[in-house]
């Protein structure tokens, strides 16, 4: 599985920003994807997830203002951002697992500024 990640750049506090993620490889096995962030100076943290049955949940810290959603037909996922906070600024990272085999996009930096 190979996933790419873009959308990511400079917004505003409160602003919006969306970000996708296409997958292609052996997409059929994946049974969640989800989307991790890393700010600067601490772990990576998972923000949300959507399984292969459409469900999706998210850290407590996004919930409300993030949301995932996915486009089978274009085998992408995307990343809604919505009132965008100043500790949302991170490195943004897709992610597909398959049990316990994960694979990993490349990161998107997103910058929310005051």
């Amino acid at each position: 599985v190979q996933l790419q990640a873009s959308g990511g750049g400079l917004v505003q506090a409160g602003g919006t920003l969306r970000l996708s993620c296409a997958a292609s490889g052996s997409i059929n096995s994946i049974n969640s994807m989800n989307w991790f962030r890393q700010a600067p100076g601490k772990q990576r943290e998972l923000v949300g997830t959507i399984t292969i049955g459409g469900s999706t949940s998210y850290a407590d810290s996004v919930k409300g203002r993030f949301t995932i959603s996915r486009d089978n037909a274009k085998n992408t996922v995307y990343l809604q951002m919505n009132s965008l906070k100043l500790e949302d600024t991170a490195v943004y990272y897709c992610n597909a697992r398959r049990g316990l085999v994960s694979w990993w996009g490349q990161g998107t930096l997103v910058t929310v500024s005051s």
